[in-house]
């Protein structure tokens, strides 16, 4: 009897312990493709100034640096985006390559490929001067269909210093900024409305389904990289954004951080086969179901139109 009640006192001391300590909050890697301009920009905005209000939310959150992957085409199209580039650096935030003109590694060759991530260095070296910038985000997360392709891709990055950030999480944020530049130029304010709405609750829906995934898999959440745009609307959005996945129980961290999880060993070590790279197609290769990603609750085609 005294050792049934030792037990039980031990079991009820362990289980008012585990209710004591603290819980480590989910882990998540902001990072920003197509730096100086993507998506249509609306009537009376500027580059510079989305910029602007991406870093100010993220200086208000005091998220660690964030990586913002170049198109360095950009700069030649719309030569006052440049200075969002500048304001990056001056913000403390690294810059890494996204190809000079977005090329699909699927749609084109690997010579082609290459020759788009070595026309970007220039542009990175003197942004990134002294700092390492060899972090790549493959357009459309292409990263080649075939398994020669592949190969030939991570076998060329290997010899150039680079690292892939991988993408984890993606809410498709990038189908919202076309349908806001619509609605501003039409002054329709409960559109506006309705887009916010629609991003938010596809944003929160895509952390329950990107996390099924993770636990399905692996027992346990991993680190995940999300996947944003520099678009009018993200920046409209992003003090909102932040706070809603502070509310989900996510803290921020750096990129480099979040890839020291063992998912992205094939991404930081490219001597490595090239594996799944995202947890819908580590789904796939199990074998196991794939959910419908979440979807927009607005028509995103034709709202606006």
């Amino acid at each position: 009897m005294k050792k049934m009640l030792r037990r039980f006192s031990l079991l009820l001391s362990l289980a008012l312990l585990a209710t004591t300590l603290p819980v480590q909050a989910q882990q998540i890697a902001f990072t920003w493709d197509d730096l100086p301009a993507h998506s249509k920009l609306p009537l009376g905005d500027s580059r510079v100034e989305i910029g602007r209000k991406l870093m100010a939310a993220m200086k208000a959150e005091h998220m660690p640096p964030v990586y913002g992957f170049v198109n360095g085409i950009r700069t030649e199209e719309e030569p006052l985006s440049t200075p969002m580039l500048q304001g990056w650096r001056d913000a403390g935030l690294p810059l890494g390559n996204h190809t000079w003109s977005h090329l699909n590694l699927n749609q084109h060759t690997v010579e082609e490929w290459e020759a788009e991530v070595l026309k970007n260095e220039p542009l990175l070296k003197q942004y990134m001067a002294g700092q390492d910038w060899h972090w790549l985000r493959y357009p459309n997360l292409a990263e080649g269909n075939t398994p020669e392709k592949r190969e030939a891709a991570r076998k060329f990055l290997a010899e150039h210093g680079y690292k892939i950030a991988g993408v984890t999480m993606s809410f498709r944020d990038y189908a919202y900024n076309d349908p806001y530049a619509r609605c501003v130029a039409k002054h329709d304010d409960a559109a506006i409305a309705q887009l916010e709405a629609s991003y938010l609750a596809a944003a929160d829906a895509t952390i329950g389904y990107t996390r099924a995934m993770a636990k399905t898999l692996y027992g346990h959440d991993i680190p995940y990289v999300l996947l944003m745009h520099v678009g009018a609307l993200d920046a409209r959005m992003l003090p909102r954004l932040l706070k809603l996945y502070r509310s989900r129980g996510f803290s921020f961290v750096s990129l480099e951080d979040a890839e020291k999880d063992p998912f992205y060993k094939n991404d930081l070590d490219l001597s490595l086969p090239s594996v799944p790279d995202t947890l819908e197609e580590a789904m796939r290769a199990r074998g196991l179901p794939v959910a419908a990603h979440p979807e927009a609750t607005v028509d995103l085609n034709t709202i606006c139109r």
